[in-house]
């Protein structure tokens, strides 16, 4: 359906943008002060008359689940008393059951919303009719020293099915550079001069930052500042999104159609899985998680959260109130925030604005690292991230579900030391009682000798319910996919599915150990005071040296030979109960390698975008299958293109003007080389990358290299 055109974008229509970048439209974007609520300027008009119910449910339902997994694993340790030892044992296994009760119970509203198909708090209509859409709207894709071919590949797709759908001219397109290496900085403004050639649209806009201050968080915002006052809606991508046309219209309808919402968050699938590890996130991910995502949404309504791409945010209500203050103190709990995610979220419903999740709306994509150690790489990130959350979490305002969705990031990395203390602590009682000489008539009168010992039986029986809760979401979710038919046939049918259910839960039970103590390790880091930095996530075939594979996975290796050896020195039982977990660790470096080669799609695992694609991923392929120019010396290629050169020397004439009395050592020694050397061909022999990083954004030392004669044979001679 096509759709209508406001008066306000035919200045836009008529421009025809010679440059990357429009004329500036500044928003102001203070950081938010946490200690200092401001006033709500929006309330959410949307009933949310059964919401206190359905959380009352999540959290009775946790607590009173918690209640009984703790008092029965208080009978097993009970016989005999309860030791200081077994006393943290109890404690540990309280606060690890109350995490695996609380996601059994979302998983479970997630399945009946699912079977009985629930009325969403903010609908979204998935199929259907196409609205119109009136609203000016940008979509933005941030990107660091990613493939410029491969982005931008995926950037067609999307702005190609959002011009099929109609709507095409009530949407912006910026690419947003944050990218450190010459070499693919200058290939990426190649890349975007072709993009913009095929698409033949003057709204594709790119914008490269020479200081990249606070990462993303800081690349969307620098982005507000200068150009979000002309915009009503973003939708913020990922270097890795697809969003098909249909779902971005529905999602800005929708924001127009709710004026009090801020964001509405989808749910991204992985696709395009080329090893074994990304296959199984991609299987487990398709299937188990729009059962978690609808469970969520079912009773987090308006205080929803926010993943930090495929979303769609009102600008305002971002720039206003989503400001991201320094935090206090040395990296890495202090300084810019990494996770910012979660933080924006809050902050914009601390304003009263409500957060959403359309977890059913489809058409939303992204991939999966292609290794564990990759996997293990961004999860370092992100755990940095989170653990900063604890500063943010006392702030002032903050909805409890905004501190709830704080304290469930910071809880999905403690889980992981306290799991491997648990295991340790359980390790240390068994060799207390071999090994230690028990005191069978303590001090003072009894009639009875006191008996060192738990009970075995119950002791299997807790363990077997810990099991189950955790196994149930996967069979809620193949019970649901067994009630839907087109589901199920594009799955492969059903038991095709249940076998991948089976290989996918038997390879992560050995993956889970291996991510333990990548986990515990990097927790541990952390509060030594090391930070993560900002690392470019691959996303290639997966590939790892073998140096590199046996360095990463040798510790979970020794630590699994130390627990097998510890376990099979007290009792054959005890090895035996502890196999999977030992098991896991000690085949850490086969796992890794098998998990990392390259894995053809076949019919196991299999999921619907795997054997029947969308028209998106298909275009995005093919776009991406199209050889590029091959990617040479930035320096020489802005010599020989003339057309680039200027293109180039115009984004960074708009740069702010040098600080009187700031040297910016790279170009200064840059400019001194290049001031020695006899020729073009000799000066960009001299410059190291940081240097010619400082050239490229100084548009008068760049001009004067380019103007360098060339080396010819009069020179040589």
């Amino acid at each position: 359906m096509g759709a209508l055109m406001p008066s306000h974008l035919s200045t836009v229509l008529e421009e025809r943008i010679q440059g990357f970048l429009p004329n500036e439209n500044p928003l102001v974007m203070p950081p938010s002060e946490l200690w200092e609520s401001p006033p709500p300027d929006r309330r959410p008009t949307f009933a949310q008359r059964m919401m206190p119910l359905r959380r009352a449910f999540i959290l009775s339902g946790a607590a009173v689940l918690t209640l009984a997994g703790s008092t029965e694993m208080y009978e097993v340790l009970q016989v005999g008393g309860v030791t200081f030892l077994e006393g943290m044992i109890l404690a540990l296994y309280a606060l690890l059951f109350a995490w695996i009760a609380f996601s059994f119970l979302s998983a479970l509203a997630g399945f009946a919303v699912l079977l009985f198909r629930a009325k969403e708090t903010l609908h979204i209509q998935p199929d259907g009719c196409l609205p119109a859409v009136l609203s000016r709207n940008a979509i933005l894709l941030p990107t660091y020293n990613e493939d410029p071919h491969q982005i931008m590949a995926r950037l067609r797709a999307i702005h190609e099915s959002v011009a099929e759908t109609g709507a095409g001219a009530q949407f912006d397109w910026y690419v947003l550079s944050d990218t450190t290496n010459p070499e693919i900085w200058i290939t990426e403004e190649k890349c975007f001069l072709q993009l913009r050639r095929d698409c033949d649209d003057a709204r594709l806009f790119y914008r490269h930052r020479a200081d990249n201050i606070a990462r993303k968080s800081g690349n969307i915002s620098d982005w507000v500042t200068r150009f979000g006052g002309r915009y009503d809606h973003m939708i913020i991508l990922d270097a890795d999104s697809l969003m098909t046309g249909d779902t971005i219209v529905r999602l800005t309808a929708a924001m127009e159609k709710h004026p009090n919402v801020a964001l509405i968050q989808t749910l991204p699938i992985v696709v395009n899985a080329r090893t074994l590890f990304a296959r199984l996130q991609q299987f487990a991910g398709r299937l188990y998680g729009p059962l978690i995502a609808a469970g969520i949404a079912w009773w987090h309504g308006s205080e929803g959260n926010y993943w930090g791409h495929n979303a769609i945010i009102r600008v305002q209500a971002f720039a206003h109130h989503a400001g991201l203050p320094e935090l206090r103190g040395r990296k890495p709990f202090g300084g810019h925030i990494l996770s910012h995610d979660f933080i924006e979220a809050a902050l914009m419903r601390r304003a009263g604005w409500g957060i959403h999740m359309a977890p059913t709306l489809g058409g939303s994509f992204e991939e999966s690292p292609p290794s564990l150690l990759d996997f293990a790489a961004r999860d370092r990130r992100w755990c940095q991230g989170n653990l900063q959350h604890l500063a943010v979490l006392p702030a002032s305002g903050l909805h409890w579900i905004s501190r709830l969705h704080l304290m469930t990031g910071i809880g999905s990395y403690l889980t992981a030391p306290l799991w491997l203390l648990f295991l340790v602590l359980g390790i240390l009682i068994s060799l207390q009682a071999q090994f230690v000489r028990p005191e069978y008539f303590p001090k003072g009168f009894s009639l009875f000798p006191a008996w060192p010992a738990q009970d075995p039986v119950l002791a299997a029986w807790v363990f077997g319910g810990t099991v189950g809760l955790l196994l149930l979401p996967k069979i809620l979710a193949f019970l649901l996919l067994l009630t839907q038919n087109r589901s199920r046939r594009q799955f492969g049918g059903g038991l095709r599915t249940f076998i991948g259910i089976i290989v996918e839960t038997l390879l992560s039970a050995l993956i889970a150990p291996i991510m333990m103590v990548f986990q515990s390790t990097a927790v541990i880091e952390i509060l030594l005071g090391n930070d993560a930095g900002w690392q470019v996530q691959r996303r290639d075939d997966g590939a790892v040296p073998r140096r590199e594979l046996y360095r990463r996975y040798a510790l979970p290796t020794v630590l699994g030979v130390g627990m097998g050896a510890s376990a099979y020195a007290i009792s054959l039982p005890l090895t035996l109960w502890m196999s999977p977990v030992v098991l896991g660790l000690l085949l850490a470096i086969p796992i890794g390698l098998a998990t990392s080669t390259r894995s053809e799609p076949g019919r196991l695992l299999a999921t619907p975008e795997e054997i029947h694609p969308p028209r998106i991923l298909i275009r995005a392929r093919e776009f991406a299958a199209t050889p590029g120019d091959a990617s040479g010396n930035p320096l020489f290629e802005l010599r020989a293109d003339k057309d680039l050169r200027k293109h180039h020397l115009d984004s960074i004439a708009i740069h702010s003007p040098r600080i009187r009395g700031q040297v910016n050592a790279q170009l200064a020694v840059a400019r001194a080389k290049i001031d020695d050397a006899r020729y073009f061909e000799e000066a960009v022999g001299y410059l190291t990358p940081a240097e010619t990083v400082a050239v490229l954004n100084h548009g008068p030392t760049l001009e004067r290299l380019l103007e360098i004669d060339t080396d010819n044979s009069q020179m040589a001679g």
